[in-house]
């Protein structure tokens, strides 16, 4: 038997509770040997409400979990391993399967799996990324600094500073301001 990549289909937003509840159900039935990983990547995001930053974990993949186990060679899932997880509350089924009993679920591609274990292992070590939720062309009001009412358009986002650039129209004619991504609101 060799170690496949498989993704599981789960309940929307119970992906860690599931992944929780699977990997104490491999120990307490001691199929460590069998079902090596269990993941749910994120990434930490930054995020200002009610005025204040704060930092959040975002699911990169929202509804799915991923189990790294051995699959047989003509491509079904152990006994044991399937009725574990299929048994688990909140998992739907695997991705890309057949049907049946023990079925035969499609594993992921090795260059799939190798960019999952990038974003899994450098996610620890990154910075939060800002999360903006303007694109140029929204329509926005500023409601901070010397600006504060006024309507614009969004003309450039620079995450990696922070920054909305917004075209306001001052005296009639329309004029970049720069401001911080916190200082405006979608209108």
């Amino acid at each position: 038997m060799a170690k496949r990549w498989l993704v599981l289909r789960v309940q929307s937003n119970r992906e860690v509770s599931v992944c929780r509840t699977l990997q104490e159900k491999i120990r307490i039935e001691g199929l460590e040997s069998e079902i090596a990983r269990v993941l749910v990547p994120t990434e930490s995001v930054s995020v200002m409400k009610s005025g204040k930053r704060r930092i959040m974990e975002r699911k990169l993949y929202p509804g799915y979990v991923f189990v790294e186990m051995d699959v047989k060679e003509d491509g079904t899932i152990p006994e044991r391993a399937w009725f574990l997880i299929r048994e688990t509350n909140g998992v739907g089924d695997f991705i890309g399967t057949e049907g049946g009993k023990y079925s035969k679920p499609v594993a992921m591609e090795t260059h799939e799996v190798e960019k999952l274990l990038i974003q899994v292992d450098k996610a620890p070590d990154q910075a939060p990324t800002l999360k903006i939720d303007f694109k140029k062309g929204d329509s926005v009001k500023i409601k901070e600094g010397p600006f504060e009412n006024f309507d614009g358009v969004v003309d450039e986002v620079v995450p990696s500073k922070g920054l909305v650039k917004v075209i306001v129209t001052i005296f009639g004619r329309p004029t970049p301001v720069e401001l911080e991504y916190w200082m405006v609101e979608a209108v």
